[in-house]
């Protein structure tokens, strides 16, 4: 199937609301609507989407992605001719479709940064160092080695091409989520429950060195205390936590970069997907 083919329900839909040729004010709103799909994906949008990023500049990347995509539904679609008189309440609900359609694409895509914030959390609890803030990419406040993973996995995102991919998934997503139609509430309740489920199990995985590190120095710290109960080992084990830490940090963010790139990239080519 090509991608083509995944637009082929916009006739249709068009053709619900009265549509049919080529004219000015249909070219209008079908841009009107590509830009109510992607202006809600940029809204979530990892890097792009960030509140440190200018409204102006969040505008100007909706509106190219949308004169990308757009093409593809003008030259595909039957479009309403010079007499065409729609009804307001039709194009109300095309457009708040698209606008939800968009939504559910870019929180597929937030989810994953939410992620990394949630890697970094647990790793920073589990090595003691929760309490080092940082001023990150996100309102939230969060330990600074959460800030580090999730400013280095958008730049990573971003370098690898995350705005081309990004395009080519809101293409695709018309297959998936067709052109002025609400998705289903019952596959999207799976599908979120879901992602959510998989999202915490990759948090937990990509955070798994520290979770194993902190068991062992919790173990270690116990038998030491054990033998000499009168050595203060809270003194002595913290400074070790806390350096062991940031080198594993140094060590694994590759590595879990790279995992995390790699899921983003699998939700990309399918944001839809059930996990397995």
């Amino acid at each position: 199937m090509t991608g083509l083919e995944g637009l082929a329900g916009i006739s249709e839909a068009l053709a619900a609301l009265g549509i049919a040729g080529n004219s000015g004010p249909a070219l209008v709103f079908t841009f009107i609507a590509v830009f109510a799909r992607v202006g809600a994906v940029v809204t979530l949008l990892p890097g792009i989407g960030e509140q440190t990023i200018s409204m102006r500049t969040r505008l100007a990347l909706a509106l190219a992605l949308s004169a990308a995509v757009w093409p593809m539904l003008a030259a595909h679609a039957e479009l309403p001719g010079a007499d065409w008189a729609p009804t307001a309440p039709g194009l109300f609900l095309v457009l708040a479709a698209e606008s939800v359609a968009g939504l559910v694409l870019g929180l597929a895509l937030r989810f994953m940064l939410i992620v990394l914030q949630l890697a970094g959390s647990i790793a920073a609890q589990s090595t003691a160092i929760s309490q080092i803030a940082g001023a990150g990419v996100t309102p939230d406040p969060m330990p600074a080695m959460g800030n580090i993973l999730v400013m280095a996995g958008i730049a990573l995102a971003v370098t690898l091409g995350l705005h081309v991919k990004a395009a080519i998934m809101i293409a695709w997503s018309y297959e998936m989520l067709p052109f002025g139609r609400f998705p289903d509430g019952a596959d999207m309740a799976a599908w979120g429950t879901a992602s959510v489920a998989r999202g915490f199990a990759l948090a937990v995985t990509l955070a798994g060195p520290f979770v194993l590190l902190s068991f062992l120095y919790n173990v270690a710290l116990g038998a030491i205390n054990r033998a000499m109960p009168q050595l203060m080992v809270a003194f002595v084990g913290a400074p070790f936590i806390t350096g062991a830490g940031l080198a594993l940090l140094f060590l694994a963010a590759p590595v879990m970069l790279r995992i995390w790139t790699g899921a983003l990239d699998e939700v990309l080519a399918d944001p839809l997907a059930l996990p397995r």
